[in-house]
């Protein structure tokens, strides 16, 4: 297996916040730098897809606080997400990132190993993204998602707008959806309405609310 599409459905739908996992960085509004990849180079391909299954928002995010980004499968209707076609090792490697584990270290090295024997659900363990989704094939190559095992049993919580404002910027980047589309799309998602409305969610991506920035720009 030489290559594969990593499915994402958080802040990586950014291609300019994926790149700080891929080539190592801090992203706009987070606090934590991140040491890239051991093959810092940017995806073969990227693609726009949708994928079976539910968004939710969970837990507490140490970079951007608020909740984590989760994907449930078993949920019903469709998540829109961006594919990077990349390598095992990278997938490994963002993966042993988001677990605050070393790039190239056993985790992300566990992991690339056990991809071609994914079918459906592999729990590498019981931490937020340890458990590896396949997704089907797009063009031959298949679809791979990192999310929590038992993400149908986490507490949902409303996420920041620093982190929501990623989210949004690659939706419009992957599907060129406009402001009240992704505000739409977000406040559905379990744990947003929490905190938002969607007027006020719109407000806030297009820059009229919460400090400025906006969808095309993901400035803070």
């Amino acid at each position: 297996m030489d290559l594969v599409w990593y499915v994402t459905y958080g802040s990586n739908l950014a291609l300019d916040r994926f790149r700080c996992y891929l080539a190592g960085g801090r992203p706009a509004g987070g606090a934590r730098v991140y040491p890239g990849c051991r093959d810092p180079r940017d995806p073969a391909r990227i693609a726009a897809v949708e994928v079976p299954g539910g968004l939710v928002f969970a837990g507490e995010s140490k970079v951007w606080g608020g909740g984590s980004a989760f994907y449930n499968p078993a949920a019903p209707g469709l998540v829109a997400a961006r594919a990077y076609l990349v390598t095992p090792g990278q997938l490994g490697d963002v993966a042993a990132q988001e677990m605050r584990r070393d790039p190239g270290g056993e985790f992300a090295r566990d992991l690339a190993a056990v991809l071609p024997d994914v079918d459906a659900v592999h729990a590498m363990g019981p931490g937020r993204y340890e458990t590896v989704a396949r997704l089907g094939e797009e063009d031959g190559v298949p679809l791979f998602t990192v999310t929590h095992g038992t993400v149908a049993d986490l507490e949902p919580n409303a996420p920041t707008l620093p982190y929501l404002r990623w989210i949004a910027a690659g939706l419009t980047e992957a599907h060129g959806w406009g402001v009240r589309r992704v505000a739409e799309y977000l406040y559905s998602a379990t744990g947003v309405s929490r905190a938002w409305t969607v007027d006020e969610l719109a407000s806030a991506l297009d820059g009229e609310a919460g400090g400025g920035g906006s969808l095309g720009g993901v400035a803070f």
